[in-house]
């Protein structure tokens, strides 16, 4: 799988003020999904624990219409949320020993369109992970955090373009 080459990253910096303003990003990630484009979508989460990764995709699939509670698959690694046409794989990557335990999950099963694969701690199976559309990296900021959006194909360009008019105007989100 890997990473893509050619590409150049377009990044954006978004402070964070509180837990509320995390939502919102997660729901603006939700309302402008690209999911009419061929492939599964991948958005990558880095951050130290507690940073609000898990936080901003329950939000995002809560935005995408998924009803039931969005836990952490910390210890399962894997949570599939079915909504609408399209299905969520959460994973978390923190308590992978390998990449190659990455191929016991059964990723591949959802690597089609219409699925939106949501993973953090991703840095501890890149290689064998599809290429990020879009990377976010959350950071403490103060008092709430900054999330850097980094667009990683270009299908991640035009998901945090269309985003920019929520990213102009976060607390209104």
């Amino acid at each position: 799988m890997g990473q893509p080459q050619a590409l150049s990253v377009v990044s954006e910096r978004l402070p964070l003020r509180d837990e509320a303003a995390t939502r919102r990003l997660g729901a603006a990630l939700a309302r402008h999904c690209p999911w009419s484009r061929p492939s599964a979508r991948c958005v990558f989460l880095s951050g130290e624990l507690g940073a609000g990764k898990t936080t901003l995709i329950a939000a995002l699939l809560t935005a995408c219409g998924v009803r039931e509670s969005v836990r952490s698959p910390t210890y399962s690694l894997l949570e599939v949320y079915a909504f609408s046409a399209h299905v969520g794989v959460h994973l978390d990557l923190y308590r992978l020993h390998g990449a190659e335990e990455l191929e016991q999950l059964g990723l591949r099963d959802y690597l089609h369109p219409g699925a939106l694969l949501l993973v953090e701690w991703p840095e501890r199976a890149a290689e064998k992970l599809p290429p990020p559309d879009l990377w976010l990296h959350l950071s403490p900021h103060g008092a709430g955090r900054c999330c850097r959006l980094e667009a990683h194909t270009a299908i991640g360009q035009d998901w945090l373009a269309a985003l920019g008019s929520d990213l102009d105007r976060p607390e209104e989100a």
